[in-house]
């Protein structure tokens, strides 16, 4: 029996694994879904205690301060649990020859080069958001041999606050809005993430590395909001508008596409298109 923690269980992502488990359940793996209610993964101490009460052979670490804007003036609370915590759970799972998957984001890039980013490719993160996820990747891979960093982009599900139901809630509440159309990238549907995830876990060759997962296709934002109004058969008028009428806190990337080669290759994991998945994810 296969032992797996998912830590920030109460996010969309961690919902998202918690979902596709209780629609297929895996024989042989025993889930084990916390927040910080269970495992503060601020205090190393507690993190410590809480890995000599409990064996495990995968921590999957879906707990990140993702508040990207908030970030920029709360660098300390960013940092902590982006790299802090990170280094805690990773020095954890190697104390137990447990493999580490950690999820990261597309912000580690700069953005400003249009051809899909490679795993290898230089980081250049543009904002705190972005820095302190790279110093996470640092962290876990120096603390755990046994890590795969997987960088995703543009996370939406049914579960949380994300994107798709920011659009839903303004469609029924507005007649006009406003969406940027200069940034570009994939929107990834937590659930197919969610089925990677567990794919690596029953297909693990020991490859572990920086991997890149999303949804397949590109658009704008606004393009991807057409399509929720499309799918939503809302009449609302959508906007397109440039980055610079819109100014935020931080500085987002212009081009977010990931070059998803390796992990279909290493893993023979199938992507679906992001229109397929957004409407699939929106008939449920």
């Amino acid at each position: 029996m296969k032992k797996i923690l998912i830590t920030g269980g109460d996010g969309q992502l961690g919902r998202s694994i918690k979902q596709r488990i209780k629609e297929k359940p895996l024989v042989n793996y025993n889930f084990t879904f916390t927040d910080i209610q269970e495992l503060d993964v601020l205090d190393e101490l507690f993190v410590k205690t809480y890995f000599f009460s409990n064996k495990f052979d995968y921590v999957i670490n879906c707990a990140a301060y993702t508040a990207v804007d908030k970030a920029e003036s709360d660098i300390e609370m960013a940092e902590k649990l982006n790299a802090d915590a990170v280094k805690f759970l990773a020095k954890a799972s190697a104390s137990q020859k447990a493999t580490f998957i950690h999820i990261s984001t597309d912000y580690v890039f700069s953005g400003e080069e249009s051809v899909p980013r490679k795993e290898d490719d230089p980081v250049a993160p543009l904002g705190v958001y972005g820095k302190t996820k790279l110093n996470g990747e640092v962290l876990a891979q120096y603390y755990n041999s046994k890590t795969y960093i997987i960088r995703t982009a543009w996370l939406y599900s049914p579960f949380g606050n994300n994107f798709v139901k920011t659009m839903l809630t303004l469609f029924k509440e507005r007649e006009e809005i406003n969406v940027i159309n200069d940034q570009i990238g994939s929107p990834t549907n937590a659930l197919d993430l969610a089925d990677a995830l567990l794919t690596i876990i029953q297909n693990d060759i020991g490859a572990y590395g920086i991997y890149n997962f999303s949804n397949e296709g590109e658009c704008s934002w606004y393009q991807f909001s057409e399509e929720i109004k499309k799918i939503s058969k809302s009449k609302i008028k959508i906007n397109p508008i440039p980055t610079s009428d819109y100014p935020t806190p931080a500085k987002r990337p212009q081009y977010s596409l990931l070059d998803k080669t390796k992990i279909k290759t290493t893993f023979g994991i199938s992507i679906s298109e992001w229109k397929d998945s957004l409407k699939e994810m929106l008939n449920r």
